[in-house]
């Protein structure tokens, strides 16, 4: 069976890590949401997406396809029904579907005429930017559960203090001396190749995927998760790095989302939590204004390719569109649109030429090139959010 993911309603409410990925390209727990389909599926999934993105993220559909809202996190019992759909069958989970089963000749899908099949166990379903962070640690353990089922973690060397060793999984040529790890509160995963300094103090649920790093003597809260080839230092308390960024110093990051190609420069600091205890409101793009979170606890969401200067505060509930640059004393606003360059005293345009020089030489530091593709999205991306941005 030919397996597709498609970006469903909650798409919009996901912006701005979606302005440059389809939803299924989120990561939470360790795993991206269309990596975590494909470990259970055993195939490779495309997706349906927006157009500007499908270049860079094609859909290959064939005569009989299972289409999956990849709003939602895979869980035995959820593939288990999904994989055995039929023609003019779809799952549903309240008025929403999760999957259902499609013809290639098929333009329209009328709901109305399948057989709907209601899912009513527990699941995750990843809907709101703040899912990502408030989730990540149910979404570790599903995935450190699916990742070392029946295989053996590498041996954890004698130098480091451990609690809880039985729920530590070490992947091959990582490196880790002379630090503390409490998995006692959750599972804790170290990817290949990937190195935790010494002196760092990390307490699970922690995920550092393939060749991250953790420099010298890093405080980590879980439930945390550091994407592949990110480099983080600093305290850091349940947030979620997607890759390939970096909070490399000293700083507080709290219960935060940075995309990728991301950087804040040394001793900055979000604040999560507001000075009178009240529930944190954030930026939608959709409503254009700022929504209920339910959230007495939430810093920084910061889209991709977006950076900040030394000594940056961001206020609780700030979010950074993509290939901002920020800089400055004082609290920037708490949404800063797509291509801004300042701060606290304001903002004029970034230039795509501008923006573009830097995302090539960062993405070379690390052998990517910055694609055609790349710069049609962002280029994409900048004209459809000049509405918000004055300068």
């Amino acid at each position: 069976m030919n397996y597709i993911l498609f970006d469903g309603p909650s798409r919009n409410n996901l912006l701005p890590f979606t302005f440059t990925r389809p939803v299924a390209d989120i990561r939470v727990g360790i795993l991206t949401i269309r990596e975590k389909w494909e470990q259970y599926l055993g195939n490779t999934i495309t997706t349906i997406t927006e157009d500007y993105l499908s270049e860079k993220y094609p859909m290959v559909e064939l005569d009989e396809n299972v289409m999956i809202n990849a709003s939602y996190l895979p869980n035995p019992s959820l593939v288990k029904l999904i994989t055995s759909l039929e023609e003019n069958q779809a799952v549903f989970h309240g008025e929403e579907v999760i999957a259902f089963f499609a013809k290639e000749a098929q333009d329209d899908i009328d709901f109305e005429t399948y057989h709907a099949i209601e899912y009513d166990d527990t699941l995750i379903k990843i809907e709101h930017t703040w899912d990502i962070f408030a989730k990540n640690g149910d979404a570790i353990q599903a995935d450190f559960e699916l990742l070392t089922n029946n295989r053996n973690s590498q041996p954890i060397p004698n130098s480091n203090n451990i609690l809880g060793a039985q729920h530590i999984f070490i992947e091959e040529g990582a490196k880790l001396e002379f630090v503390t790890l409490n998995a006692n509160s959750g599972p804790i995963y170290i990817g290949k190749n990937a190195e935790i300094m010494e002196g760092s103090v990390i307490r699970g649920p922690f995920a550092l995927c393939d060749h991250a790093t953790v420099k010298l003597a890093a405080k980590i809260y879980g439930p945390t998760t550091v994407g592949p080839h990110s480099k983080v230092g600093g305290e850091i308390n349940n947030s979620v790095i997607f890759g390939y960024s970096n909070k490399g110093h000293d700083g507080f990051l709290g219960n935060s989302v940075l995309g990728e190609w991301c950087n804040l420069g040394a001793d900055t600091n979000n604040s999560n939590l507001k000075n009178n205890y009240a529930e944190v409101r954030l930026w939608n793009y959709e409503t254009q204004g700022f929504a209920r979170t339910g959230l007495q606890f939430c810093g920084l969401m910061m889209g991709d390719h977006s950076k900040c200067g030394i000594n940056t505060m961001f206020n609780t509930g700030t979010v950074v569109g993509v290939s901002a640059n920020i800089f400055g004393s004082g609290f920037p606003r708490n949404f800063v649109p797509s291509f801004s360059w300042g701060g606290h005293s304001g903002f004029t345009t970034y230039l795509t030429k501008k923006a573009f020089e830097v995302a090539q030489v960062v993405m070379k530091r690390r052998n990517i090139d910055f694609s055609e593709e790349d710069k049609a999205i962002l280029e994409h991306v900048f004209e459809d959010t000049k509405q918000w941005r004055k300068g």
